[in-house]
């Protein structure tokens, strides 16, 4: 038996022509907010802020995503994140366990220091030349070994 497989649903299928669902509600619900808020202030002076700042906040609702997500999921996980309880831990660390991990750290500075050499620009062009040189001859020498 053949069974079919759902493709792309991640994808919020498109309703109302361009739009998805929550789109639609979104915009909507901005648009009824809106002409109630003329409604009730009357001119169109008094309700010009009120609605352009409802409408821009509907938009971005429907429309706008952060990281490819919908807005009113990262409003509703800052939500969650300013309201919920949170943990923090501190420890007090000795002060002999301070001292100890800074002597260490001063031994394995000056124990670094002192293995690692410090090559200038030009030793370490006559190493890369004479590790090239003795590449070659070894080279030559054991194509004329194989003839």
């Amino acid at each position: 038996m053949r069974f079919q497989v759902p493709q792309f649903i991640e994808v919020e299928d498109k309703i109302f022509g361009p739009l998805t669902l929550k789109q639609f509600i979104y915009l909507v619900g901005g648009g009824g907010l809106s002409f109630m808020t003329y409604a009730l202030l009357g001119s169109l002076l008094f309700s010009a802020l009120p609605i352009i700042v409802i409408m821009s906040a509907s938009s971005a609702l429907a429309f706008y995503k952060v990281n490819s997500r919908p807005l009113i999921g990262v409003i509703e996980s800052a939500f969650k994140y300013y309201f919920s309880n949170k943990l923090y831990i501190w420890k007090k660390a000795e002060k002999e366990q301070q001292a100890s991990e800074q002597a260490a750290i001063k031994e394995a500075k000056s124990y670094a220091s002192i293995m690692v050499p410090k090559i200038s620009d030009s030793k370490l062009k006559d190493l890369t030349w004479s590790l090239d040189v003795q590449d070659s001859i070894y080279a030559s020498t054991k194509l004329n070994s194989k003839k």
